[in-house]
């Protein structure tokens, strides 16, 4: 019988060598891979809520970092910190952070999935394939692709970013029982997770049970070797479940305050929208931004309790099979588990959102290598169906980007899927406006009227379309509608200009003081008013309308630009 050869310290270091060129090979890659795909929307513009982030606002642009991080989810605002000082306000480099964050995450699930299926003592070859498969899943599948595009979604992948961190940390611990140093590492990154987004609070039970199934299998052996940890993140869990109980109370779109919306409503509604869930991850077809998922006010409502009892049907069986098919089972409980911040009786005001499955992705992945490995087929067969299918993904992923590369193809994408929603019509028509295409704008906020009443907001956004358009006439009559359910110095403001657009003098100068009665501090009104002057010839009385307004902001782009033509009207006068 032919003896082994003996590993030599050089023969280690020359595999290990080789190792490590594949995995910077690998890294390599996999950052051209994610570049490619999401090459649409790195060049595309701030979307949606990207126009509210911190950045955006002028008084935080030269604030220090101090200023920054005593808001909500200080390590997000810190990045954001980070990009503004670097780049300004280039979209281009927030979503670079983005789509790093994203590859890093996607290395972090290789490593896991690679520890995980050693543990459940899978041969090197499909150890190898499933933890590379499960990698390339998570970097190209186009279901992430709101997580990633999304520069408003950046809490996802950096906090997710963190709690893959403190995982690999404690699947990678040098002995059974983990060492204090180490647990100080897993709590500090899973601290910074939570502070950049809450939903990452659940680790610690994933922790329990990574522990309960492979340390060192089917036992609370494990848990008892590691209460050294467990002790710390209990207390570090009790902070940190008043900090979520703060920033839930604080918010209208999040937790148990939310009108309409009781906490047993919601679940009923989860329990349909995890199936959505599901079914994208193996079909991604049909994406959207905005989805039109109707609450189930009772159990029977659209299903609901079907879904409910789908959900629970399938924990059991992965209760029930965790020893013959340990790695699903623990994939399907780790699913579930990561998923049930955001989709089980918490109220979230948008009861279906795809960015929710960006950290529950995990656990499906785990599923997916249990499959790898358990398939009994060659080599080059595995390879290719693989490489088809990821090549298939990417591709989807790529189409999806392209949605996120503009405004308009965003929400009239969002329009075609959700008709019956307000909001995709609404976000549609500010789009087309911006782009001063003032008649289609006109014609979706038509459209938005006739799918819910119209509010104070619609009707004076409809008025600007139509001052845009030159229906000024009609423009009028929508402020004035806008006036009486809302009694405000702005619509008044917005009055005073169109009227003085159409030259009518003397109900310009009216709305403006009406405007001024409601609240002198709009600074607006004093530009509007500056204008009026200004093209009447009243240059002395227009630059001090203009000084007004720059008293109350002195960032009034349009105000500094009448100022100074005012006062070189005057220079030439004198």
């Amino acid at each position: 019988m032919k003896k082994p050869k003996r590993q030599t310290p050089a023969r280690a270091a020359s595999a290990g060598g080789r190792a490590l060129r594949y995995y910077a090979l690998g890294g390599v890659l996999a950052l051209f891979a994610a570049l490619e795909v999401y090459q649409p929307a790195l060049n595309g513009p701030f979307l949606f809520d990207d126009q509210y982030l911190p950045f955006q606002l002028p008084e935080l642009m030269n604030a220090p970092l101090r200023v920054w991080l005593t808001f909500n989810r200080p390590f997000l605002m810190a990045s954001f910190w980070l990009n503004l000082r670097m780049f300004g306000l280039q979209p281009y480099f927030y979503h670079l952070f983005n789509v790093l964050f994203h590859l890093a995450n996607a290395l972090l699930v290789y490593a896991i999935v690679r520890k995980i299926l050693q543990w459940a003592k899978a041969e090197a070859w499909p150890r190898e394939a499933g933890a590379v498969l499960a990698g390339a899943i998570f970097l190209l599948h186009p279901l992430q692709t709101e997580s990633v595009a999304y520069v408003a979604s950046r809490s996802e992948g950096l906090s997710v970013l963190f709690c893959y961190a403190a995982f690999a940390l404690f699947l990678y611990r040098r002995r059974e029982a983990i060492s204090f140093s180490t647990s100080a590492g897993v709590v500090l990154l899973f601290g910074a997770g939570c502070l950049t987004k809450e939903h990452v609070a659940v680790l610690p039970v994933l922790l329990l049970l990574t522990d309960y199934y492979w340390n060192p299998g089917f036992s609370f052996q494990g848990i008892r070797r590691n209460w050294r940890l467990y002790a710390i993140l209990a207390v570090v869990g009790a902070g940190g479940l008043v900090f979520v109980w703060r920033v839930l109370g604080g918010s209208d779109t999040a937790g148990f305050g939310i009108k309409d919306l009781p906490w047993y409503q919601y679940l009923y509604t989860q329990g349909r929208a995890i199936w959505v869930y599901l079914r994208m991850f193996v079909l991604p077809v049909g994406q959207n931004i905005d989805w039109d998922f109707p609450i189930s006010r009772s159990p029977l409502q659209f299903g609901a309790l079907f879904g409910l009892a789908g959900c629970a049907a399938l924990m059991v069986a992965a209760w029930i099979w965790r020893r013959r098919f340990p790695l699903a089972s623990y994939g399907v409980l780790t699913f579930f588990l990561l998923i049930a911040p955001t989709s089980s009786f918490i109220p979230i005001k948008d009861p279906l959102v795809e960015r929710r499955m960006y950290l529950p992705m995990l656990g499906l992945l785990l599923v997916v290598a249990e499959l790898i490995r358990r398939w009994k087929v060659r080599r080059p067969v595995l390879i290719n169906w693989a490489a088809a299918g990821l090549l298939l993904m990417a591709t989807a992923a790529w189409n999806r980007n392209r949605v996120w590369s503009s405004p308009v193809a965003l929400w009239e994408d969002a329009a075609a899927k959700s008709p019956g929603k307000t909001r995709p019509w609404f976000q549609l028509a500010y789009a087309n406006f911006e782009l001063g295409r003032c008649d289609r704008a006109m014609q979706q906020y038509e459209k938005v009227a006739q799918l819910a009443p119209a509010d104070y907001s619609l009707l004076v956004d409809w008025a600007l379309a139509c001052d845009c358009a030159g229906q000024r006439e009609l423009a009028v009559a929508k402020l004035r509608q806008a006036a009486g359910i809302e009694n405000r110095a702005h619509v008044y403001a917005l009055m005073g200009m169109v009227y003085g657009k159409q030259g009518k003098r003397t109900e310009a100068l009216e709305a403006l003081s009406q405007a001024e009665r409601i609240n002198p501090g709009f600074e607006k009104i004093y530009v509007y008013r500056g204008k009026l002057y200004g093209d009447s010839g009243e240059f002395a009385a227009a630059a001090e309308q203009y000084r007004r307004a720059l008293s109350l902001d002195a960032n009034d782009e349009q105000a500094s630009k009448g100022l100074a033509l005012a006062e070189r009207h005057l220079a030439v006068a004198y």
